[in-house]
């Protein structure tokens, strides 16, 4: 008797065609580097953090100030923070997407507040670099943002 996986047979009751596993791994690779290629591109520019303080009375939370530069045509893809978080734009543009929402275009001297938990990304539309300030108070030693691929 010819020798027959376990997932094969219970699947279809009959051994896998030499050629299946092939195909599906290459299916999986060409849909991997798809959706690779739909992921919004890391910000070149490293945020500069002009200080980072734990909360007055507690001990969970940290306050952050930086300063951070979108390069023109970045999208950070939505996402949500563990935290609150106030911006303001100190040059350029900046479209503040909330999910759900009509897209916003932030200029200089704009400012917006994002709750706790809030789905949103930023997006530079333009063919200039942006710059904006971000205030944070967001829960001590967790990720500063959880990407949502929905």
């Amino acid at each position: 008797m010819k020798k027959m996986h376990v997932l094969d047979l219970a699947r279809t009751g009959r051994p896998m065609d030499k050629f299946t596993i092939p195909v599906v791994i290459v299916a999986i690779a060409a849909a991997s580097t798809i959706a690779w290629s739909q992921a919004p591109a890391p910000n070149p520019n490293p945020p500069k953090v002009y200080y980072i303080t734990p909360l007055e009375n507690d001990a969970w939370r940290i306050v952050r100030l930086r300063g951070v530069t979108f390069p023109p045509n970045l999208d950070s893809g939505f996402h949500r923070h563990p935290g609150e978080q106030w911006n303001t734009i100190q040059d350029g543009e900046i479209t503040l997407t909330i999910k759900g929402e009509a897209p916003r275009t932030l200029k200089a001297g704009d400012t917006s507040y994002i709750p706790r938990g809030t789905v949103h990304r930023n997006q530079n539309l333009t063919d200039k670099p942006a710059h904006v300030i971000e205030l944070n108070i967001m829960d001590k030693d967790k990720p500063d943002a959880e990407p949502i691929t929905e």
